[in-house]
């Protein structure tokens, strides 16, 4: 009886039903889930990144790779002898680090529910679970994300059946996570009235499974408190984070190398997890601050974790790493915006810069601030591509290379512009800084860093002397 009132009270505590000690910083589950589209990390990166996690304090990583077919749309067939024995290795790797191992699968692209194809896709799904519990798996979770059916009952029933016939065979397995096919605020309501898709799912579902959602939106600027709670309530339960940063698989010519901010604070968020990019190394930069936020999200300072991530893992680098990295955190496309502007610091130079030649005033403080910055940014890109290690270069060597480019660009710019104060002959010198702009412009659909700070610069500058 005992045991039972436990195994209630934990799965209540994880779907936001009751008060408790577990909702104090930090939240309770906190780790990343491997759930981007592209090429899956290897073992060894696996393995890499939960020793990073530990060392953090990051407690669950949920694998879920998009392009493993047997994973998504493989998901029927059992996985090979040879994966299998990776996936054991990697969930006592796991559990050596205390973090939980959970294995998801995403069968939502051909699913079925009624009938015999029902009765049989449940028995399979129980035989795979069942499969990978024998490797040593205590967490589990089905994802319904990026799928055009949206037959909500089904999909709950599918979860509660798995709740009853796997969850509760198992006393040591935790309760269910799941991603619903209406995943993010905007995509749950309709002028303010609940979609029938997410009212029959979350109506339906059991208590004790946990949903996650990503916000607003699918790549959204922040999660603020009121929105949180928003979303909570149409659940019935605090609702789980899946956080798209520093994940970048909707734009890979850019890295997304900022700190994690602007989420809950107050709200008793039960569940975080950070989706990364395929390059691994790269992300442990906003996965660290994530991780720092997860701790104690009322007191965590970004502009903190991410001067004291970057010192962890560059040592002696971390001052150019810093310099650098800043102008590589927002992404933002026609669907997609998150993270913090490129280059503040930058910015906010040649923002005074251009205040000044607004006004006619003398600009020399500001053009040697200017000058003195994009100085200090080619001598950092120059020791990192010498003196970063093999993996890290390997995937920052394209960035760092443009990031070169745009320096001396920027450099012309800055020159050009002292020409066009002085009433000089600049002609010559814009139509260059435009061609060399142009050819950047190009570049940029394979390779792209700084575009809101270097980038903005030089076509600041270029109209202005237009």
């Amino acid at each position: 009886m005992k045991k039972m009132i436990k195994r209630v009270t934990a799965a209540l505590l994880m779907a936001g039903m009751i008060e408790g000690a577990a909702y104090a910083a930090p939240i309770p589950l906190r780790g990343v889930v491997e759930g981007f589209y592209g090429t899956p990390w290897t073992q060894k990166e696996r393995m890499d990144m939960l020793s990073f996690m530990a060392h953090y304090d990051m407690n669950a990583y949920i694998y879920a790779p998009k392009d493993d077919p047997y994973h998504r749309e493989l998901w029927r067939e059992p996985y090979p002898a040879f994966e299998e024995k990776n996936l054991a290795k990697l969930i006592k790797f796991a559990r050596e680090n205390k973090i939980k191992f959970i294995f998801a699968v995403s069968p939502g692209l051909d699913l079925k529910y009624a009938g015999e194809a029902g009765e049989k896709d449940r028995k399979i799904m129980t035989e795979k679970l069942e499969a990978v519990y024998k490797l040593g798996a205590r967490d589990f979770a089905i994802f319904f994300d990026d799928i055009e059916d949206k037959d909500g009952k089904g999909q709950a029933d599918f979860l509660n059946y798995l709740t009853e016939n796997f969850v509760k065979k198992h006393k040591d397995v935790s309760p269910l996570i799941t991603v619903p096919t209406e995943y993010y605020a905007l995509n749950m309501e309709e002028n303010s009235v609940v979609k029938k898709y997410t009212k029959t799912f979350s109506e339906t579902l059991d208590k004790s499974v946990l949903p996650l959602y990503t916000g607003r939106g699918v790549v959204c600027d922040s999660i603020p408190d009121i929105e949180y709670k928003a979303a909570s309530r149409i659940y019935g339960r605090n609702l789980g984070i899946w956080w798209n940063y520093p994940v970048n698989d909707y734009m890979e010519e850019k890295l997304a190398l900022g700190p994690v901010e602007d989420l809950p604070t107050e709200s008793k968020v039960p569940a975080i997890f950070f989706n990364p990019m395929k390059f691994e190394e790269s992300s442990k930069i906003a996965v660290g601050t994530g991780a720092i936020y997860a701790k104690n999200p009322k007191k965590y300072n970004p502009d903190k974790a991410y001067r004291e991530v970057i010192k962890y893992k560059y040592k002696d680098l971390a001052k150019e790493m810093i310099l650098v990295a800043a102008h590589s955190t927002h992404m933002e496309n026609s669907w997609a915006k998150v993270g913090r502007v490129d280059g503040r610091e930058f910015n906010e130079k040649t923002a005074a810069l251009f205040e000044k030649l607004r006004l006619d005033e003398d600009a020399e403080k500001e053009f040697k601030a200017v000058e003195k910055e994009l100085a200090a940014l080619n001598k950092a890109t120059n020791t990192l591509l010498k003196k970063l290690p093999k993996k890290d270069l390997r995937e920052m060597e394209p960035q760092l290379k443009e990031m070169k480019e745009l320096v001396e660009l920027s450099e012309n710019a800055v020159s050009m512009l002292k020409v066009y104060k002085h009433n000089g002959d600049y002609e010559e010198m814009l139509n260059g800084v435009i061609s060399d702009y142009e050819e950047a412009v190009l570049r940029s659909e394979t390779v792209t860093i700084a575009d809101g700070s270097l980038g903005k610069f030089v076509r600041d500058a270029v109209l202005f002397v237009k």
